[in-house]
């Protein structure tokens, strides 16, 4: 019997790759003689380079970087991960330019840069690969994208021709009068990069980057809407630079403009996080002539069935006609459309009235015992 290990990790509990332990040494309590493939999944969030480097048996490589607030002069330890013999890597904006790591109190989208990001994809060039996976969520940032771009090679300048020396801000964007993109990293034209995002603001408007994320980085009506007008400045003298147009498409307002600058300066590529997952883990070839899949994740409800981690690898395991079982934290309303993707049945792991506290606390044997409970009835139902 072979079954396939799926799940993305469980926020704030258990990363994927601890899910799958859970899940195999339950499911091993009553199927020991299985064949056991591990597949961590995400879907471009939080976790993604971690779960694509157990997936694929790649090398995660320690880089160090500008943090999101350059006036503290802080470095942070991030990381890119390298697969498919290192022609590939991914990295997450998070780990260096994410909110999580601007204390509440100090939380301000015109004082915070993405230039740590840009760090990390020129340490994924300079390792050699050639084609660059970013996931975009979580992100502290409003930059338009711009401190990425300069730590890449791109130069700003100030009206009467200074050069913005300083990591470029979501404030500076305002005094932004001229981009050179002559000296950007010679890499980037060589190399494929790839955007893992599942939003589809545009830059500027009611939906667009600062009205629907500044506030939950800190921004105060006042700081929203100077954050528009500088992002609106910005990317007059940005399209005017490149020739064309991208601040209404789909994802340019994803991550505080970073998905706009990622196309305009890298012409990055926007894509569904769990397709890209799904395509890089290979989970295609690990599903064919398996007799199951577990997945899983910390919740699941109606909007699951649009990019998230259990419909997508349902799908890739429906096509194969494998029958999927998600383990999952809790179930919300309007789950049944994950009947017709794929989903063959769907089980919480709280055996019975839980905390949520208690819940996340436990996380590990509840899901092995979840599993085993899942294990349990589906071989009585091959006997």
């Amino acid at each position: 019997m072979k079954i396939v290990l799926a799940p993305d990790s469980f926020k704030g509990s258990l990363t994927a790759v601890e899910v799958c332990a859970a899940l195999g040494a339950g499911a091993a309590c009553v199927a020991p003689a299985a064949e056991f493939v591990v597949a961590p999944m995400a879907d471009g969030g939080e976790g993604t380079t971690a779960a694509l480097v157990a997936a694929t048996g790649g090398e995660l490589r320690p880089v160090e970087a500008t943090g999101p607030r350059p006036r503290d002069r802080a470095k942070v330890m991030g990381q890119i991960g390298l697969i498919d013999g290192g022609r590939t890597a991914v990295l997450e904006m998070a780990c260096v330019s994410g909110l999580p790591l601007v204390p509440e109190g100090k939380r301000n989208p015109l004082e915070t840069t993405t230039y740590g990001t840009g760090e990390l994809i020129a340490a994924a060039l300079a390792a050699g690969a050639r084609h660059v996976i970013v996931g975009i969520g979580g992100s502290a940032t409003t930059d338009l994208g711009s401190g990425m771009a300069q730590a890449l090679g791109v130069k700003f300048f100030r009206g009467g021709g200074r050069e913005i020396t300083e990591p470029m801000t979501g404030g500076l964007l305002g005094e932004v009068a001229r981009v050179d993109l002559s000296g950007l990293h010679e890499g980037v034209a060589m190399s494929r990069i790839e955007v893992a995002c599942d939003v589809d603001n545009p830059l500027l408007g009611p939906r667009g980057c600062a009205a629907v994320y500044g506030p939950q980085k800190g921004a105060t009506p006042e700081i929203v809407a100077r954050l528009e007008a500088n992002l609106g400045r910005a990317i007059e003298v940005i399209e005017r630079t490149i020739g064309r147009r991208v601040r209404e498409e789909p994802g340019a307002g994803a991550a505080g403009g970073l998905g706009a600058g990622l196309r305009a300066f890298l012409g990055a590529e926007m894509r569904p996080g769990i397709g890209i997952v799904l395509e890089a883990s290979g989970l295609g070839e690990k599903v064919r002539g398996a007799d199951l899949v577990l997945t899983g994740e910390g919740r699941i409800d109606r909007q699951t069935a649009y990019g998230k981690t259990v419909s997508g690898v349902a799908r890739v395991a429906q096509a194969a006609g494998v029958p999927v079982v998600a383990i999952v934290g809790s179930i919300g309303e309007g789950v049944e459309n994950l009947y017709e993707l794929g989903v063959t049945s769907m089980f919480t792991l709280a055996p019975g009235p839980i905390s949520l506290e208690e819940a996340m606390k436990n996380g590990g044997p509840l899901i092995a015992n979840a599993a085993e409970r899942v294990m349990r009835l589906w071989l009585a139902r091959r006997e």
